[in-house]
């Protein structure tokens, strides 16, 4: 028996703003919303993928994330979804890549760090 990753949360500033930029970002669609503030969003199907939780936080973040989300094209190639992720907000990012790197460093609307990797997946 193993786990499966179910949930990764973010803690952010603007739990809505982070929401819709994510919803858009992974075809997924708002799940419900907690007292706290907290939005969940997921695949449409209830598939296999984990949920993101968007908690909201006044925590000032310090630093590079020491985890970070990578995505994968599936219906376009990497650069075409680039410029996608740019038009949805996203920005680019200097963690310290050199620029040889086969994947694209970016970041959310709020900062945090994600890339964007080369190879197109499947559709789920």
């Amino acid at each position: 028996m193993a786990c499966r990753i179910s949930e990764l949360v973010l803690d952010c500033a603007d739990p809505d703003r982070l929401a819709a930029f994510w919803s858009e970002v992974l075809g997924y669609v708002e799940l419900g919303r907690e007292d706290d503030g907290s939005i969940a969003i997921g695949p449409p199907d209830a598939g296999p993928r984990p949920t993101l939780v968007l908690s909201p936080s006044s925590d000032p973040r310090t630093g590079k994330l020491p985890l970070h989300i990578d995505v994968n094209a599936t219906d376009r190639d990497q650069d075409a979804e680039l410029e996608r992720l740019l038009a949805l907000g996203a920005r680019p990012a200097d963690v310290g890549q050199t620029g040889t790197e086969s994947w694209h460093v970016l970041a959310d609307p709020e900062g945090n760090e994600f890339c964007l990797l080369r190879t197109r997946l499947q559709p789920l």
